[in-house]
């Protein structure tokens, strides 16, 4: 049953309706907005005080820039001066002095790995660091033909000792057909784990195994057709990824190992990949939130486990600017009837529109056909925590409804132990309440779930 409390929530005199004007991060002064910064950054003005050098950088140096009006911060072996950029960090100031003076590297991927920095601060780009950090080792030195399986030394990072066992793969073909066969050698890899694209002549699968990624990251030797398809034998954690050639002639070697290539490496330690998807419609669900379905490439394999989210990547006014969202299903119901259009294919998303916003109003700007730039999954969330869950309790609000939506999907239809489900979620009025109506079949078809 859908209850609606009586009375408005908070209270008139409640201390969160005064302060509810946006979410809770630190106040900026006025002028101080993400469109103020890309503004500075576009004035032409010396954001660095070098003008207009790069300088190597050593640690010593960068030490002695460790204060608020001179504060510069080394990001995976560049130096910036954030020091201009002090008033616009939504984080706030003393955030930012953590890193200050030092390689905030770690301390940057803790807290918003996502954010493409390159972009925000290259007005502020100091140089690099004189000693270069030290990474996973680059396969781009090295020149051999890939012609099969490669030896166990290769497979870099030796972290990757602390983690799983080192996947392997090896690859075979038909006259029509190669198919690249990866070992990862653990019994929990499923197709959500798998994340594969082919662009250009280069083939890039990414298995996610725990913590940690395995690359795949070919330049093909031959070309190959736009779609693939992918199998994972989940008993013993294979992965099968068939590729159809475009001519019938027999492949000597698979290809050319490109960047990072046969590497495994902590998750936290990748970039974001981005591939882009077409805008396939946009419909509203209340007055200021739209349900957007997207496609992916047909060169695209990209399953978005429940609890996990994706960022979105635009170009605005000459600036990529990055925000995470939760896919969800199209309906409530999506998990009880046939799809309209194929699950595999169609990523959809819940997504309030913030007239005075950034991004949101180029979201809403977007016609059918037009593309947005959409990144690999990203989280923690592990669903099988709830497999022998039986009271399951949701918490969530306006927009925030979206992560619940295919986790509730998941509960009511995967777990036999559940015996009731509520869903606590708050709105300003009751014109804000998403898929009002559909939560009010589902819970009078599911007499065990509470909204």
């Amino acid at each position: 049953m859908l209850n609606v409390p009586s009375q408005s929530f908070p209270g008139s005199s409640s201390q969160q309706r005064v302060s509810s004007g946006g979410r809770s991060k630190v106040p900026l002064k006025q002028g101080r907005s993400l469109m103020d910064w890309i503004r500075l950054t576009k004035s032409g003005k010396d954001l660095t005080g070098l003008k207009g050098r790069l300088i190597e950088v050593t640690e010593e140096e960068l030490k002695k820039h460790n204060k608020k009006d001179d504060c510069w911060i080394c990001i995976r072996g560049f130096v910036y001066n954030v020091s201009p950029y002090m008033e616009y960090h939504p984080g706030g100031e003393e955030e930012l002095m953590r890193g200050a003076g030092s390689d905030g590297t770690d301390l940057f991927d803790q807290v918003h790995r996502w954010v493409n920095y390159e972009s925000m601060l290259k007005e502020c780009l100091v140089g690099r660091m004189a000693v270069k950090p030290a990474f996973p080792k680059d396969y781009h030195e090295e020149k051999k033909l890939l012609n099969g399986m490669l030896p166990k030394s290769q497979v870099t990072d030796p972290l990757a000792k602390e983690g799983p066992s080192s996947p392997s793969y090896d690859w075979f073909q038909t006259d029509a057909l190669v198919t690249i066969v990866i070992y990862t050698k653990q019994k929990d890899i499923n197709l959500d784990s798998v994340i594969a694209d082919h662009r250009d002549d280069s083939f890039r699968a990414e298995t996610v195994i725990r913590d940690y990624s395995y690359l795949i990251h070919i330049a093909l030797s031959h070309e190959i057709q736009e779609d693939f398809s992918v199998r994972v034998v989940e008993n013993v954690g294979k992965i099968e990824i068939v590729l159809k050639k475009k001519e019938n002639t027999s492949w000597k070697c698979l290809g050319h190992p490109l960047e990072n290539h046969n590497s495994l490496i902590p998750k936290k330690d990748t970039g974001l990949y981005y591939r882009k998807c077409r805008l396939i419609s946009k419909e509203d669900v209340t007055h200021d939130t739209k349900l957007f379905c997207l496609m992916l490439p047909p060169s695209t394999h990209l399953q978005v486990p429940t609890g996990q989210h994706v960022y979105f990547k635009l170009t605005i006014t000459g600036t990529e600017i990055v925000k995470p969202y939760t896919p969800v299903s199209d309906s409530l119901f999506s998990e009880f009837k046939e799809p309209v259009l194929p699950n595999n294919k169609y990523i959809y998303f819940l997504i309030k529109i913030y007239p005075a916003g950034l991004f949101t109003p180029e979201l809403d700007h977007l016609q059918i056909g037009d593309y947005v730039s959409v990144s690999n999954p990203e989280g923690n969330f592990k669903i099988s925590q709830f497999q022998e869950l039986e009271d399951l309790f949701l918490l969530a609000a306006g927009t925030g409804f979206t992560p619940m939506v295919k986790v509730l999907s998941y509960a009511l239809t995967n777990i036999p132990s559940l015996r009731k489900v509520k869903l606590m979620f708050f709105n300003k009025t009751e014109d804000d309440i998403i898929w009002r109506s559909q939560l009010e079949k589902l819970a009078f078809k599911d007499k065990s779930t509470y909204f």
